[in-house]
């Protein structure tokens, strides 16, 4: 049986939660793994 209710309420769900996965990339930092060299000549100058 067809319910259109329960796909409407799938969709949403789906979308919503894409979107706050989506919207939350980079908001700690960068999204890539530095070098080992980059970090060894941030900690000699720290």
């Amino acid at each position: 049986m067809y319910c259109w209710a329960r796909y409407l309420l799938w969709l949403t769900i789906a979308v919503l939660g894409s979107g706050s996965m989506l919207s939350a990339c980079g908001q700690k930092g960068d999204l890539y793994l530095p070098d080992k060299g980059e970090t060894e000549q941030q900690e000699k100058k720290n």
